[in-house]
């Protein structure tokens, strides 16, 4: 009997620290657990603090979302964030995109929780996509301009921004099967393909490296 109440009781324990780990990543909060812990409150710029990396909340076959809801693993939105954070990786491994990576984990905690007009969660905003927008343009204006569509490949740069960009539109059409997603989540990964696009390109020139272009039907 003891030891039943003693798993029991371990069994709720990581039920919570699944669920506050997860709000605390992508909620952009501290969990109730650790400010009881500290007794401070959490800097902004700390929004998690893991004690252990394993919580066993997850073996079952289902997850936490921002709200603290239960899901299965199965469902489109993890199946979304899974590709976003894949995309994240690929942007990581490129190189020199920290801010995108940034604005990546905002859009993951974004697609973690619901969306409700007027709510105060974390959200991607019109600023980040115009942000993307002016990088687009401006690296754009230095490249000659297309008479034909790029093949991915090049130089070790490019051939990783356009795997990414690849990605990213696998993460845009995962996103767009999730129902009550906040509504700029696919328009920002919409753009960063675009962004992505555009550097590998300017990568290729960097390089000195002439972009594959598709020749119809030719060898």
């Amino acid at each position: 009997m003891r030891a039943q109440l003693r798993e029991e009781v371990e069994q709720r324990e990581r039920r919570l620290d699944d669920r506050d780990d997860l709000l605390d990543v992508v909620g952009g909060r501290a969990s109730d657990h650790a400010r009881r812990a500290t007794g401070m409150p959490r800097d902004s710029n700390e929004p998690v603090r893991l004690t252990r990396i394993y919580t066993r909340g997850g073996d079952k076959g289902e997850t936490s979302l921002g709200d603290g809801s239960r899901v299965s693993k199965l469902d489109p939105r993890v199946a979304a964030m899974g590709d976003v954070d894949e995309l994240n990786s690929l942007v990581g491994w490129a190189g020199g995109l920290e801010r995108v990576q940034n604005e990546l984990f905002d859009l993951g905690a974004d697609l973690s929780v619901p969306y409700a007009a007027g709510d105060d969660r974390l959200r991607i905003g019109d600023d980040a996509i115009g942000r993307l927008e002016e990088e687009i343009d401006a690296a754009n204006k230095a490249l000659p301009e297309l008479r034909s569509f790029v093949l991915p490949g090049g130089s070790e740069r490019a051939s990783r921004l356009f795997v990414a960009r690849a990605v990213c539109r696998r993460a845009e059409r995962a996103v767009l099967s999730v129902s009550d997603r906040s509504p700029l989540v696919a328009v920002y990964l919409n753009r960063l393909s675009d962004l992505l696009f555009v550097l590998a390109r300017g990568a290729n020139a960097d390089a000195g490296v002439e972009g594959p272009l598709w020749k119809p039907g030719g060898p």
